[in-house]
C-alpha cells in the first residue's frame, strides 16, 4: 500500500486495470483523464482523447468507486508536442511525438498535478517496469516483450522514476484483459488505440497542411513552403517530383510514383535543396549516425561502450558501440540497420535495462 495515487486514465483497458489493481491493493486512487480540447472542424468536439474515452474512464472510475477528473492539457500539447511535430516534418525529419508526450505531459505536467493533489505517485498503464536498487531506480522492459513500451520512456530521470508506478509491468496483455473481466470493468473488451492521440484519422499529412494553413506558419518559424521538388537517384538524375519533403520518410517505398523495374526507397531527404534521393533497398541501410539531445536515466555514460540500440519502436535492438566525440555522440552498429531515420529516437539497452538515448540527428 502506497497511499494516494493518481492514475492517468485514458478510458482504455490498460489504464483502467492499472487503477483497479492499485485500488485492490488498498491505495487511495484518483483518476485523471487528460483532455486536449482540439475541436474537430465539423463537430466542434474534442478529437484527441474523444468523448468516448472520457466517458469510458468515468464509467470505470464509478465502477471502482474512485474520484475522477478531466483536465485540459491543450496548451502544453500545442507548445511542446504539436509545434515540434510540425517543425520536424517541415525539416524533412520524422518525429516521435509519443516520446515527447511522456517527457513533457504525462511525466511532467501531469506528475506535477498529481503531487499538487497530495499524491505520492503517478501511475499509468504503460508496459514497463521500475526496479529500485540501493543506488538508483532502473527503468526496465516489461514482462510482455511484445507490448513493452520502455522505448517511449527513455527520457525519464531518477526524480521522475521515484514517483512513478507501472502496475502492468509484470503482466501480459492477455492477463490484463483477464483481470479487467474479473473486475467486471466496462472496457474489458475495448480495442486498443493505435493512432497518435491528436491524429484521430492517422493522416499526419492532412493534419500538417491544416496546421500550417491555420497559423500561416507563424508557429513554425514562418515556414510554410510544403512545395514540390525533384526526386533524384544517387547520380543526381531526376526521376520524378515529390509533393513536399514533409510528406516522406527514410525507407518509404509507397507513393513515389516512379517505375524503375525494381523496388525503390527514400534514402535521403535534403531540406536545403528541397530534394529527395531514392535508391535500392540496400541503399537504405546504414551503420553510423550522430545523436542530439542525449539523455541518460542513470549516471551519464562518458566513455566508449558496447550496448544494444533500438532505432524505432518496432525495430529490433542491435549491437552497437556508443562513441563520445568532442561535442556529440556517435552510434556505430556492428551490422548496418534498415532506415536509420533523423528525428526518431535511438534508445540504449543493457539487457532489459534502459540506459538512455537521444534523437537521431545525422546519418553518416
Amino acid at each position: 500500500m502506497v497511499g494516494r495515487v493518481v492514475v492517468a486514465m485514458s478510458g482504455g483497458v490498460d489504464s483502467s486495470v492499472a487503477a483497479a489493481l492499485l485500488k485492490h491493493q488498498g491505495c487511495e486512487v484518483i483518476g485523471i483523464t487528460m483532455c486536449f480540447n482540439l475541436p474537430d472542424s465539423t463537430t466542434k468536439r474534442p478529437t484527441c482523447c474523444g468523448l468516448q474515452g472520457i466517458e469510458d474512464a468515468r464509467r470505470v472510475a464509478h465502477k471502482l468507486g474512485i474520484k475522477h477528473y478531466v483536465l485540459n492539457f491543450s496548451r502544453v500539447l500545442e507548445e511542446k508536442i504539436i509545434k515540434d511535430f510540425c517543425r520536424e516534418y517541415l525539416k524533412g525529419r520524422t518525429p516521435n511525438p509519443c516520446v515527447r508526450c511522456n517527457q513533457y505531459i504525462k511525466f511532467d505536467a501531469l506528475l506535477k498535478k498529481a503531487i499538487s493533489l497530495g499524491a505520492g505517485f503517478l501511475a499509468t498503464g504503460h508496459y514497463a517496469r521500475i526496479q529500485k536498487t540501493k543506488e538508483a531506480y532502473l527503468l526496465k522492459k516489461a514482462k510482455d516483450l511484445y507490448k513493452d513500451q520502455s522505448y517511449f520512456l527513455y527520457r525519464l530521470g531518477q526524480k521522475q522514476l521515484k514517483a512513478i508506478l507501472f502496475p502492468l509491468g509484470n503482466y501480459t496483455k492477455d492477463q490484463v484483459r483477464k483481470i479487467a473481466r474479473e473486475f467486471a470493468l466496462p472496457v474489458a473488451d475495448k480495442l486498443a488505440s493505435q493512432e497518435i492521440c491528436f491524429l484521430p484519422d492517422a493522416d499526419y499529412r492532412r493534419f500538417l497542411k491544416a496546421k500550417i494553413s491555420a497559423t500561416g506558419g507563424s508557429a513554425f518559424g514562418g515556414k510554410t513552403d510544403i512545395k514540390p521538388g525533384p526526386i533524384i537517384d544517387k547520380k543526381n538524375n531526376i526521376l520524378g517530383q515529390h509533393k513536399g519533403i514533409a510528406f516522406y520518410t527514410i525507407g518509404q517505398r509507397e507513393g513515389l510514383g516512379i517505375a524503375r523495374g525494381y523496388p525503390i526507397y527514400v534514402i535521403e531527404i535534403n531540406p536545403k535543396n528541397n530534394c529527395i534521393t531514392v535508391g535500392k533497398k540496400e541503399d537504405v541501410y546504414a551503420d553510423e549516425f550522430l545523436l542530439r539531445d542525449v539523455h541518460f536515466t542513470l549516471a551519464p555514460i562518458k566513455k566508449k561502450v558496447a550496448l544494444r540500440v533500438r532505432i524505432r519502436y518496432n525495430h529490433p535492438e542491435a549491437p552497437a558501440r556508443i562513441i563520445f566525440l568532442k561535442h556529440k555522440i556517435k552510434v556505430k552498429f556492428k551490422k548496418p540497420q534498415f532506415a536509420v531515420t533523423p528525428g526518431q529516437s535511438a534508445v540504449f539497452y543493457d539487457k532489459d535495462v534502459v540506459l538512455g538515448g537521444g534523437i537521431i540527428d545525422k546519418v553518416l
